[in-house]
């Protein structure tokens, strides 16, 4: 049987387009002389739609859009995700389905029985479980068709009480097909690796998995389907972080035709969470993910050109060269916004930075503005020492000025702050913390540097001076970073343990990190959290992001 991978970029609620996209791909796959074309999880409404499976029309839209499919599901058969409205007055109104087409009709449809509710996922929020589990009977081959999560859970996972593969194990099964809307964090292609092997371990049958790819507001999904045959040889992987398609030729003895890729072992890989965030540098993956992100932003937004604040440091530095290798220079237009504080050097290195990126730039001295508020608020203020009041209006200034611009000529404005900074509430809303997009907003500090680093790897693209010099705000004299929170190194070091490990202040101390530097890194994370709850959406990019996979109250009393 010769089955084809369609790993495809959808748009979330763009339903004819997404049609069109997958009909496309059934006639590529036809001429290929493929049996069956395999595409990804939700592919027709595109994953997560969230609350817009509560519309009626939404689910109507999709079932046309099933129906408009099977019409092309004729010399071939097709595997094509979407929702399915269940019939029952018990459970939830809807099914994650998986719509199995042939001789232009719906012959089958799978319901996906394990709900991923936590972090990013909130599929018990809509959808029923499956209760019953069948075979997919195709061309002489039992089919065992899953969708995503149902094989995350090879009976051993304690969020849920079945195991689907061991279900339709009881019916004999030639192959697992699956069907997959799998984000990218950078951990997981090594854990998605490991699940997806560990279900041929147990099984001993091939498995095609096919996985969505492409960025759906604050959510990556990176590709890297995978196909292995009985042996738990690795004999596919499709591309990362783009669109690809490929056929392969399951043999009858469960081999797969052509090239292993990767030798199989007896013993399962093992899924990683890095114990430190030294050791979840990849930095390769982070960089694609972010121009996936600021790309796909644009694209399904319908937008072309971005403004960034750029101040001479390395946030505002990455971004503008993220923002110009994913929209293209042309496309990116930078302000320089030096205040009474700024160096020069500050105003050199973002000036040299743009003529390397060969982007629009503007020079924009804020001083007349933020004297302007001075002289305003001076009634008020009368004689008050220079306080945080005096160094917000400025970055207000600068937000303001930035959102004019981009409102005047329709661009989009990027945000430039790092995960240390939102974590401790080291920026000013409506300020710095203005945006569209959060580009570096899951990434520390740390991060951001080796970004840098990676941006200048084949030449000096971020100049050397952006990347020495010790961060700093330059809202007052002298300022740097160092004054208002500890080392970053260190400070982000704690950071990952609490964030991304969830580890509480007793573990974090154990450590070795200094206990008083951790009850005030975890106060500040607490108590910023009414900053966060207003801040822009961020590219998601580590295990636990700010944003909708980390749910805190803002009125608690916990660490605070």
């Amino acid at each position: 049987m010769k089955i084809y991978l369609a790993q495809q970029n959808y748009h979330i609620g763009n339903i004819e387009a997404n049609t069109q996209k997958i009909i496309e791909a059934i006639s590529i796959a036809k001429k290929e002389g493929a049996d069956l074309v395999l595409f990804s999880e939700l592919a027709v409404c595109g994953y997560p739609p969230r609350d817009f499976l509560y519309f009626n029309d939404f689910i109507q839209k999709c079932n046309k859009a099933i129906e408009n499919i099977a019409t092309h599901a004729d010399g071939i058969a097709v595997l094509v995700g979407a929702p399915h409205k269940n019939e029952a007055f018990q459970g939830k109104d809807l099914y994650n389905a998986a719509y199995f087409l042939v001789d232009k009709k719906v012959q089958q449809i799978i319901h996906k029985t394990c709900l991923p509710t936590y972090d990013v996922f909130d599929e018990d929020r809509y959808f029923e479980p499956a209760t019953t589990w069948n075979i997919v009977h195709y061309k002489g081959k039992k089919l065992a068709v899953t969708i995503c999560e149902d094989i995350w859970n090879l009976g051993d996972n304690p969020l849920y009480t079945v195991c689907p593969m061991d279900q339709l194990m009881a019916l004999q099964p030639d192959v697992m097909l699956n069907l997959s809307a799998s984000p990218f964090d950078y951990t997981h292609d090594e854990d998605r690796h490991a699940a997806v092997k560990a279900n041929v371990l147990k099984y001993k049958i091939p498995l095609f998995y096919c996985n969505g790819v492409g960025s759906q507001t604050e959510i990556v999904f990176d590709g890297n389907s995978l196909v292995f045959d009985k042996h738990a040889n690795l004999c596919g992987k499709l591309a990362s972080f783009k669109e690809d398609a490929h056929a392969f030729v399951l043999n009858d003895d469960g081999t797969i035709e052509g090239q292993v890729l990767q030798q199989a072992t007896n013993v399962p890989d093992k899924e990683l969470v890095p114990a430190t965030l030294q050791a979840a540098l990849n930095m390769e993956a982070i960089y694609q993910a972010l121009i996936l992100g600021i790309k796909d932003y644009f694209g399904k937004m319908g937008f072309k050109k971005a403004i960034i604040g750029s101040s001479g440091g390395i946030d505002s530095a990455v971004t503008l060269a993220l923002a110009c290798e994913a929209l293209g220079p042309e496309n990116v237009t930078a302000i320089l916004m030096p205040s009474p504080y700024s160096t020069g050097h500050s105003v050199d290195d973002a000036t040299q930075l743009s003529k390397n990126l060969q982007n629009e730039y503007h020079v924009m001295p804020i001083e007349n503005v933020y004297e302007s508020f001075l002289q305003t608020l001076s009634p008020l203020f009368k004689d008050l020492p220079f306080s945080i009041a005096e160094e917000n209006i400025q970055s207000r200034s600068r937000g303001n000025l930035l959102m004019a611009i981009a409102n005047k000529f329709g661009y989009i404005l990027l945000n430039t702050s790092n995960k240390s900074e939102l974590a401790t509430g080291y920026g000013t809303l409506y300020g710095d913390m203005a945006g569209g997009i959060g580009v570096l907003g899951d990434c520390y500090k740390v991060q951001i540097y080796e970004l840098a680093a990676y941006i200048n790897r084949h030449k000096e693209v971020i100049p050397n001076n952006i990347i020495t010099k010790p961060p700093s705000a330059e809202l007052r004299p002298g300022q740097k970073d160092s004054d208002s929170l500890p080392e970053y190194a260190v400070l982000d070091a704690v950071l990952y343990q609490y964030i991304e490990l969830q580890k509480d202040p007793a573990q974090i101390k154990a450590l070795g990190f200094d206990a008083a530097l951790v009850d005030r890194v975890l106060k500040m994370v607490n108590v910023n959290e009414y900053k966060r709850n207003q801040f822009c959406p961020i590219i998601r990019v580590s295990p636990k992001a700010f944003g909708v996979g980390r749910r805190m109250p803002i009125v608690g009393k916990y660490l605070s």
